[in-house]
């Protein structure tokens, strides 16, 4: 064996020690006053109490899942059809890691997260720029996290096993948990949130994260559960998804000469290594995150991208490095550089998509502005203008991702697509830590406004805030088309291992085709109704405490937040389990019960709607809620006025839309064709 894989294990081990140093940088800042540590124990009592629970329920389910796949796929038909007598449930084992890694990481972000809210909040009254930079150590935290365990999990089972097929386990057990958790912790946050603002903002007047709200702890909770431990398991699945998704097929692309090739040879090991590079990059472009005190919303951003483009540049040089290096053995009419074109084209990807998700959410430019506009005339206006402005922002990133998959395929066939992907997802490390400060943000402005900081405290806090709002849509933008292309790839290597060919005139990949093609709007539906459900729950709690509590509104009487917490984790946890369950049996039903042909027709249905109707729903929700803040920034008559309210009732509509069903469904997507790829020897 070559020493590079152990290079690979190198990075994957300075990224945990480099997260590590982050968790201790982050609890070296002071804590704040009594109060503040109050409100942040109080955050951390019921995040911790909502995944012990959550973690319990989805413990059963790996459990089944595991029994399945030793029965059904390791001692069964893998026996048969390779002759393996291993005596080793290799999926299985996989498949275990992969839940663990997921869970795993999305506890850890949440953990420093939650221990970073006050500490964000308290440095805030320090300046600008120190409350940045403690929101995006804890952010990056995370980030650091997710690719460390992922890579490190991926190479040491694909070393111990050698053999894609059973290293897509490991996939689709991260895959099983992120659903679970970004489902479950979206509609926790949701169904918080929407009580909290409807009946507190709305009804009751009283300002955001006010502590007389019964909803605003159990608010801050979800934030932290929905937000950082659901999304965190979300791109975990999709980083290792990518690499999984380039092994596999890098057997049978007909770039390479043969298809037969050492377990690690350079076609292999190439995802590893840019990830990896990917890594090393990322850590150098967290050290360029700076700004300014009174800085704009522009050179705030500006401060994050300064840093994420730095991190392109270098897995672009460090690449071209690992190509050279490699040896491949490639058909007559390829040439190694192709790859380096390949990540160059998957990070340009990445950015337009992420870019166009900016303009069509960010409040500086014209979109969000005319639909802040809309709320002059009502609440029906504005919903018809979020959704008009989510359909038109799937344009851009379906254009771009066409012309991805062209060059990509065009360059390495089927195997450049995959690669694409971990040249796009190469750079997560910082671009996760941009998407998860914000929530960070979020929670220190609530616990400055009920500890009673001084104003300008809040003020810093809502700058960080408003842009943590972009930059969690261009997160979910960036990896909504991630999905897309790992999505493809895995779909490929499907097809290969169980079909000659997939032959889209053919009557049942048509029927596969629209079944796959409304899955998507099912599962939508459900998560949507969830949300509905347990705010309803949570509207009639809080309705009902500032009816029968005396002295809430005085500021006299204390609300009862343990309550509210209990409302949102019961709701969330019931609701979660019909929609994750749709995602892993709806594959092996089609498969079985019709055929191996459906079901490749079903995931390009899946893949199709799944992602337009991601963008569209992601993208609403971020304009409508950044059009309310645009309104509270004193614009159409400022806090209080019917604009407001109206655009407060955009934002509760949109609360779902972009933090609860769009960004699941890159999941589903994903997960439905790891599920296809590790079942599909039943099929054959």
């Amino acid at each position: 064996m070559s020493l590079l894989p152990l290079l690979v294990l190198g990075a994957g081990a300075l990224a945990l020690l480099f997260a590590a140093y982050l968790a201790f940088k982050v609890n070296s800042e002071d804590a704040g006053n009594e109060r503040v540590q109050e409100i942040g124990a109080a955050i951390h009592e019921g995040a911790m109490a909502f995944l012990n629970r959550e973690y319990k329920l989805l413990a059963i389910f790996v459990v089944i899942i595991t029994v399945v796949l030793t029965i059904f796929i390791d001692y069964d038909v893998l026996n048969k059809i390779e002759g393996s007598e291993s005596g080793l449930p290799s999926t299985a084992i996989s498949y275990i890691f992969g839940a663990i890694g997921s869970a795993l990481a999305g506890f850890i972000g949440m953990v420093i997260a939650v221990k970073s809210n006050m500490r964000t909040a308290t440095a805030a009254t320090k300046g600008l720029n120190p409350g940045l930079r403690v929101a995006f150590n804890s952010g990056s935290v995370m980030g650091m996290t997710v690719v460390g365990i992922g890579i490190t999990g991926v190479t040491i089972l694909y070393l111990v096993f050698q053999d894609a097929q059973i290293i897509s386990g490991f996939g689709f057990g991260a895959s099983t948990i992120a659903l679970f958790a970004r489902v479950g912790g979206g509609i926790y946050t949701k169904a918080a949130d929407v009580g909290a603002d409807l009946v507190g903002k709305v009804e009751q007047g009283i300002p955001e994260d006010d502590p007389r709200n019964p909803a605003v702890i159990a608010d801050n909770v979800g934030d932290n559960v929905g937000d950082v431990a659901g999304m965190g398991a979300d791109l975990f699945e999709s980083y290792v998804g990518s690499i999984i998704a380039a092994i596999a097929l890098a057997t049978t692309s007909t770039v390479f000469a043969t298809q037969a090739a050492e377990y690690d040879g350079a076609r292999f090991l190439l995802p590893l290594l840019i990830a990896s590079i990917g890594i090393i990059s990322s850590i150098i472009g967290t050290f360029l995150v700076r700004t300014g005190e009174n800085a704009s919303m522009n050179k705030l951003l500006w401060a994050l991208r300064t840093g994420i483009f730095a991190a392109g540049g270098l897995v672009i040089l460090g690449t071209v490095a690992a190509v050279s290096y490699l040896d491949f053995e490639l058909a007559t009419d390829q040439s190694k550089w192709n790859f380096v074109w390949v990540v160059i084209v998957g990070i340009i990807v990445g950015q337009v998509i992420g870019t166009a998700t900016e303009y069509y959410t960010a409040y500086e430019y014209s979109p969000t502005k005319k639909l802040s506009e809309q709320a002059v005339t009502g609440p029906a206006t504005v919903i018809i203008g979020g959704m008009g402005l989510g359909m038109i922002s799937t344009a851009i990133p379906t254009i771009s991702i066409c012309v991805g998959i062209y060059i990509s395929y065009v360059l390495a066939d089927i195997y450049g697509i995959a690669l694409a992907a971990v040249g796009m997802l190469s750079t997560l490390g910082i671009t996760l830590a941009t998407d998860a400060y914000g929530p960070v943000a979020d929670n220190a402005g609530g616990i400055a406004e009920q500890a009673h900081l001084p104003e300008e405290t809040r003020e810093r806090t809502d700058a960080l805030d408003a842009l943590g709002n972009t930059t969690a849509a261009t997160g979910k933008g960036f990896a909504i088309g991630s999905a897309v292309l790992t999505s493809l790839a895995l779909m490929v290597a499907y097809a290969q291992l169980v079909l000659e060919a997939l032959d889209l005139l053919d009557p049942k990949v048509l029927i596969g085709l629209l079944i796959g093609s409304v899955l998507p709007y099912v599962f939508s539906s459900m998560t949507m109704q969830a949300v509905g459900r347990a705010a309803n729950s949570m509207i009639q709690e809080v309705r009902r405490q500032f009816r029968e509590i005396p002295g809430i509104m005085e500021g006299t009487g204390k609300p009862d937040y343990a309550k509210a917490v209990d409302i949102s984790t019961s709701g969330s946890l019931r609701e979660m389990v019909l929609p994750g369950l749709l995602a892993v049996i709806a594959p092996i039903l089609v498969g079985s019960l019709m055929g191996a042909d459906v079901l490749g027709g079903m995931l390009l249905g899946s893949i199709a709607s799944g992602f337009l109707l991601a963008v569209t729903m992601a993208n609403a929700g971020g304009a409508w809620d950044n059009a309310k803040k645009y309104v509270e920034l004193g614009n159409h008559g400022g806090k209080g006025s019917e604009a407001h309210e109206a655009a407060v009732v955009g934002d509760t509509v949109g609360d779902p839309f972009k933090d609860t069903s769009g960004p699941s469904l890159n999941i589903l997507i994903k997960l439905m064709a790891m599920v296809s790829l590790v079942f599909g020897v039943l099929f054959i």
